[in-house]
């Protein structure tokens, strides 16, 4: 070390890399926020779309099946793109999709046309901006820490939902579902300007401090797509991604309708299931510091647990519609919501280590997207047909048993 360099300067440098992957911390954070917000806003859409042409539940669930299933898709094309063209030009041509989509379904007269821009497009644009380059970024400043650092990032959701469902629900109130859909295109568009104004060549770098102190305990164990899929670690997480998936969106999608024919008003119901991204927050850490102190595999099978007394709480609603049983739910049923994602993108990134473990994980979150399109889509063609949610509900039930069996009977995942 220098003598003569001003100690103010010594304790300056190591700062840079610290903010700036806050920075990075904070970006991701909006973006997601963002992205799970208006990709669930359609859940308060749903009931005055319906209305409005008379279509069944399962015709307009469609569009919300579509959006997760586009996004699931997408991911593993959204990492190799992020690779090749950097984060501005990915997290741009997300935010220009979901402006875009909202803009084109303000003027929307055919089912078909939802399906296109609500259901496609900003599926494609919530993947865009969504947890695949979110991860990537994150794990150039993070190293080690990347399960925290993606547990903020997951919580985001939460942020999402509070600040978006409610936020739905006045602006329908008062300009109607299209003027709404409108004020989201414009907004999404706006922000495009200061998105690509950002100093993307430093918040896209590595952190100096990362490259130092590498994890001595990382090997790239030259894992391709094709050997992952041999081996049964890959299908054990992809399953538990996809029923879990299943069984949380199958309810998800219709909760605000649920709560309104229960018997609460719409801005009520929309609010109190906003208010699961407060306690989502809570959850995601929770479930990420249980880790530390009791292992993986504890602490993942307390989550279900809590998610199954959620759906319980769920289905009692309908009986005894009451203040304390909707907190019950939206604490046990909303905070579990994504909870276990960061834990399952950790193992899928420890077991699959290496160059190619972004296009893995990718390939393995399609497991996500397909039970989350599957899930609602089914959950609409159950009301439908029953014109019940008891059926709903134990679907839903049975899915997320079966989403959390892998962590019982899987090696890989039990150790």
């Amino acid at each position: 070390m220098d003598q003569n360099t001003p100690r103010e300067d010594i304790l300056a440098r190591p700062l840079k890399p610290a903010r700036t992957a806050l920075n990075v911390l904070a970006l991701c954070f909006a973006l997601s926020v963002m992205g799970r917000g208006l990709g669930e806003s359609f859940t308060v859409f749903l009931k005055p779309i319906s209305e409005s042409f008379g279509w069944d539940r399962a015709q307009v669930v469609s569009v919300y099946s579509l959006t997760w299933f586009a996004g699931g898709l997408t991911a593993p094309l959204v990492g190799r793109l992020f690779d090749r063209s950097g984060p501005r030009t990915v997290y741009s041509l997300g935010v220009l999709l979901l402006g875009a989509a909202f803009l084109t379904a303000a003027h929307a007269q055919y089912l078909w046309q939802f399906q296109l821009s609500i259901g496609l497009c900003v599926g494609i644009g919530i993947a865009f901006i969504g947890n695949v380059p979110n991860s990537i970024l994150l794990g150039r400043w993070f190293g080690r820490r990347l399960p925290t650092a993606m547990a903020v990032v997951y919580s985001a959701a939460g942020g999402g939902v509070l600040l978006l469902l409610p936020t739905s629900q006045v602006l329908i109130d008062h300009f109607g579902w299209r003027g709404a859909y409108q004020i989201f295109g414009i907004a999404a568009l706006c922000l495009l300007v200061p998105l690509l104004l950002l100093p993307w060549r430093l918040l896209s770098g590595r952190s100096p401090h990362i490259l130092k102190k590498a994890d001595p305990d990382f090997v790239d164990q030259g894992w391709t797509l094709p050997g992952a899929m041999r081996h049964h670690a890959f299908w054990a997480l992809f399953s538990t991604f996809f029923f879990t998936a299943v069984g949380m969106y199958a309810i998800a999608a219709q909760i605000v309708a649920y709560l309104i024919d229960a018997g609460f008003p719409p801005l009520q119901a929309a609010t109190a299931w906003g208010f699961s991204g407060v306690v989502l927050l809570f959850g995601m850490l929770g479930v990420t510091s249980l880790d530390a102190i009791i292992g993986r595999r504890p602490s993942v099978l307390i989550s279900y647990a809590i998610s199954i007394v959620g759906i319980i709480l769920l289905w009692l609603l309908q009986r005894y519609p009451n203040f304390w049983i909707l907190t019950g739910f939206v604490v046990c049923f909303g905070s579990m919501i994504g909870s276990r994602g960061p834990l399952l993108t950790a193992t899928a990134m420890k077991i699959f280590q290496g160059k190619r473990v972004g296009t893995i994980y990718g390939t393995i979150s399609i497991g996500s997207g397909l039970g989350s399109a599957l899930g609602s889509w089914s959950g609409g063609l159950i009301h439908d047909f029953t014109h019940s949610y008891n059926p709903l509900i134990a679907f839903s039930l049975i899915s997320v048993v079966l989403g959390m069996i892998p962590f019982l009977v899987v090696p890989a995942l039990r150790r």
